[in-house]
């Protein structure tokens, strides 16, 4: 008799969303399973050892010690928000097929487009940055909070709107009317896709999750994730990153951004999809070779400041 595997998720509706799309997947394949919603790291002691590779998660450190703990079997995660080295003993165990990967701006009207003056919401340095190099005389404003949070919060101020993950709206079914696509933005690393990790000694658990495995967006977040790892060195940074798979190539585009958007380096890159191992790693030093690396030092030191 298999085991009952425990989901561990956030609470909010799009992790609900997000976690009961695996336990549905996991009920195709013939397994059993049950949500276990966890609450805030408030009442645990993050201050044990339970990390030995300098987790910095806010939106997974939860998961990661539920899981630790035996509290759970499994977490789910919006990839782009889950650091690029797990935790000591938890190990990927499927990235499931990607949802849209866009930037949408929600917004009261596009006129301001047109003029100097603009108000626009969002708690992202990568979105921030891309937004300013395009229209550096907008102002943009921090906005933080689950989907539903910022939504409300953008009706009730005077902002002229507010960028968001399109996967997340459409999959909460709350993506309005009054959106355009924001198809020039280069989306963070892994945008739109789910991760299910697991602890690396529960083979049981696995063996699961491996059905679930979508190959060709594992192979593209991989690249995306590689690339973020190699440039960030541990810090927040804006970067983007986005690859495809065409005609049996991968197609890669990636961006190192100054904090004021003032600065933008980039990379583009086509190889055949059996060389897309380390394309990530040579993309990455790419942009440090050309002048990345003392970007990213100036993002380092304005950010602990």
């Amino acid at each position: 008799m298999s085991k009952v595997i425990r989901i561990g998720t956030r609470d909010s509706e799009l992790a609900m969303w997000q976690a009961r799309t695996v336990q549905n997947a996991l009920e195709r394949t013939g397994h059993q399973s049950e949500l276990v919603p966890v609450k805030s790291t408030g009442d645990l002691n993050l201050d044990q050892p339970l990390y030995e590779m300098g987790i910095t998660g806010i939106f997974t450190k939860t998961l990661d010690v539920a899981m630790i703990k035996g509290e759970v079997d499994i977490a789910v995660h919006s990839m782009k928000d889950v650091p690029t080295a797990l935790p000591k003993g938890i190990v990927e165990a499927a990235v499931m097929k990607r949802a849209s990967n866009k930037d949408i701006l929600v917004h009261k009207g596009i006129d301001f487009l047109e003029n100097k003056s603009g108000k626009i919401a969002t708690g992202s340095l990568r979105r921030k940055a891309q937004w300013l190099h395009r229209y550096p005389e907008h102002e943009v404003v921090d906005l933080r909070g689950n989907v539903n949070t910022r939504m409300q919060k953008l009706q009730d101020n005077d902002w002229n709107g507010a960028i968001f993950a399109a996967a997340g709206l459409e999959r909460i079914e709350i993506k309005p009317d009054n959106y355009i696509d924001l198809n020039w933005m280069i989306p963070a690393p892994a945008q739109g896709a789910m991760l299910i990790v697991a602890m690396e000694k529960d083979e049981e658990s696995r063996k699961a999750l491996a059905l679930l495995k979508h190959q060709e967006s594992q192979i593209c977040v991989h690249v995306e994730r590689e690339f973020l790892k190699v440039l960030e060195g541990g810090c927040t940074a804006p970067i983007g990153a986005l690859a495809k798979i065409q005609d049996d190539h991968i197609h890669f585009h990636g961006a190192l951004f100054s904090l004021d958007g003032t600065r933008k380096i980039e990379v583009e890159k086509s190889v055949p999809v059996a060389q897309a191992e380390n394309l990530g790693k040579f993309c990455a030093q790419e942009v440090l070779n050309n002048g990345g690396r003392e970007l990213m030092q100036h993002i380092k030191t304005a950010l602990n400041n």
